[in-house]
């Protein structure tokens, strides 16, 4: 049977829970940093006052949200969804969009348990939303990217503060950048051909102007999608390119 939430209560009546005395498990807060839910309270919100915002996470799986709206239907909301309470009281999503997509097919499910913060810094909301996002396996490496660029755009931190901002590598925040800067079209390209990582770093450094066009187009197309492939690619182009310098060498050699 799908579980059941309490009916909607007035703001005065509405209980709070400090989070601080609860003997919840450390993994609710180890998505990000501990600090940053300080203070934090827990309140059961009907989904329909929740608006949505731009996620780090921009690929959803329709079987998946099927998947996961049958599990919370017989098992209930296992962690609860993380909103932002501004000044004029409205609720904004800042984690748990797949889990709040998957809510909205389930019939008669109005509300959800909320983590509700308050009195943050556009910084630390999007530090939570990172962190709590990336943590999770089905997030593709493009979303991941394209929220650190996004944190760089919204702070103008460096990469050296933003690997403390958001706890991860140098390598890893100088990787992203790269990868959310590439074409629109590769980005695209890596989620619907599932293209591997490096595939979108590696071409990125070839020198050779018309061979990474070629390249490029061949990713946009979904012919390369493994980094094996993309050196085979690049091999065969050298071979080719090999005769043709002969060709040349020979008819400038010639009387």
């Amino acid at each position: 049977m799908a579980k059941t939430f309490a009916p909607r209560t007035s703001k005065k009546k509405r209980s709070k829970i400090d989070l601080s005395s609860l003997s919840l498990e450390r993994d609710v807060f180890k998505r990000s940093d501990q600090k940053l839910f300080e203070g934090a309270m827990i309140e059961n919100i009907k989904l329909s006052q929740i608006q949505l915002k731009e996620q780090v996470r921009t690929k959803f799986q329709d079987d998946s949200l099927r998947e996961l709206a049958a599990n919370i239907k017989i098992n209930g909301l296992i962690q609860p969804l993380v909103v932002y309470r501004n000044e004029s009281g409205e609720l904004t999503l800042i984690c748990g969009e797949r889990r709040y997509r998957a809510m909205t097919r389930i019939n008669q499910m109005e509300s959800a348990p909320c983590f509700i913060l308050e009195n943050k810094t556009q910084e630390e909301l999007m530090a939570i939303q990172f962190s709590e996002n990336t943590s999770r396996e089905e997030l593709h490496y493009v979303d991941r990217a394209d929220g650190i660029l996004n944190y760089q755009k919204a702070t103008g931190q460096s990469e050296r503060k933003i690997c403390q901002a958001l706890g991860i590598s140098k390598s890893e925040v100088h990787r992203g950048l790269l990868i959310a800067r590439l074409p629109k079209k590769l980005r695209d390209a890596a989620k619907i051909f599932d293209i591997e990582k490096y595939v979108l770093l590696e071409v990125g450094s070839v020198k050779d102007a018309e061979t990474r066009r070629e390249l490029k187009k061949m990713i946009g197309q979904g012919q390369l999608t493994k980094r094996a492939q993309l050196k085979k690619a690049l091999a065969a182009r050298r071979q080719k390119a090999v005769p043709a310098r002969r060709t040349n060498l020979d008819n400038e050699a010639r009387p």
